[in-house]
């Protein structure tokens, strides 16, 4: 009995410090990888903004749910008219990002710039611009920080005419600087140019003055989105009327002559009704050609790597 009791407790013994190493392993084998167990709330997010969530749901969103595609979206603070809030371009940007986060399903929108290529004017003050210089440098820098994080595809995009030019060649510099890393940094006009053009066309087809900058797409957007925020006077839209436009077909410039209203055509005939239109186009042609870009790239990588 006693030879029983004795080889008994060296069993549970054994059995104790068998068990205290394997954790030990475990522990050590976790050490490489960082463990989010435990830090995830029990709510389930369902936001796609970087910004709205925290560190371990982001790295869960990455690394367990392969959200790897990140949008960087650049809006813009100037006048818009006297009828319009002068965040339009940050406002309507990010709401076409989310849209087309949500379309693509794998991506997270980063916080959106609030600057754009553009110089204030006292006359009609409000605008806060940047160089193209500067411009550059937070796309690049903004970026780069996002691929550390873990993102594999950055898109960046703009709802501003000033800094596209830029953003297609920080685009083209940072996917050859990252190609070899299995990262891919593309830039989509798609909600920009593309959407300007479909948009403005379907106008003049269908009987609407021309506008650009304070016009119609700006108001009829702002009237979509805005919600409670009263983000156009309504009681304005009777006089907000402006310099003549460019000519449909003329290249958009990313400085206009605005007029002493700051409105660059005829925005009284403005609604709710065409700003989702033209919301909803640019979210389609952003995620088509997103969806497209990066299909072409891993197409290009997959036809290198097999020769």
């Amino acid at each position: 009995m006693n030879h029983f009791i004795k080889s008994n407790k060296y069993s549970r013994a054994a059995l104790v410090l068998t068990a205290a190493m394997a954790l030990g392993v475990r522990t050590l084998l976790a050490a490489d990888s960082p463990s989010i167990t435990g830090k995830i709330s029990a709510h389930v997010p369902t936001s796609v903004f970087l910004e709205d969530l925290t560190w371990p749901e982001l790295y869960h969103a990455i690394h367990d749910e392969g959200k790897t595609t990140v949008l960087i979206f650049n809006g813009g603070t100037e006048q818009r008219g006297p009828q319009n809030a002068i965040g339009g371009h940050t406002f309507i940007a990010r709401a076409t990002a989310e849209g087309i986060a949500r379309k693509l399903g794998n991506a997270i929108v980063a916080p959106v710039n609030p600057f754009s290529l553009n110089r204030a004017n006292p006359s009609q003050p409000g605008t806060i611009g940047v160089s193209s210089a500067v411009f550059t440098q937070l796309n690049e820098e903004v970026a780069e920080q996002l691929i550390v994080d873990g993102f594999k595809n950055v898109i960046l995009l703009g709802d501003h005419g000033g800094g596209q030019k830029e953003l297609r060649e920080l685009a083209q510099k940072l996917d050859a600087k990252y190609e070899s890393a299995g990262v891919r940094v593309v830039y989509s006009d798609g909600p920009y140019t593309k959407a300007n053009d479909e948009f403005d066309a379907w106008l003049e087809k269908n009987g609407y003055p021309p506008s650009s900058h304070g016009g119609i797409p700006d108001t009829s957007e702002l009237l979509y989105l805005e919600g409670k925020n009263n983000w156009v006077r309504s009681d304005l839209l009777p006089t907000a009327v402006g310099d003549a436009p460019r000519k449909p077909g003329e290249p958009r410039s990313p400085v206009e002559k605005h007029s002493d209203t700051g409105i660059v055509g005829d925005a009284r005939r403005s609604s709710a009704a065409l700003g989702k239109r033209f919301i909803d186009l640019k979210i389609q042609l952003g995620a088509d050609q997103i969806q497209t870009l990066l299909q072409a790239k891993s197409s290009k990588v997959t036809a290198s790597g097999s020769q």
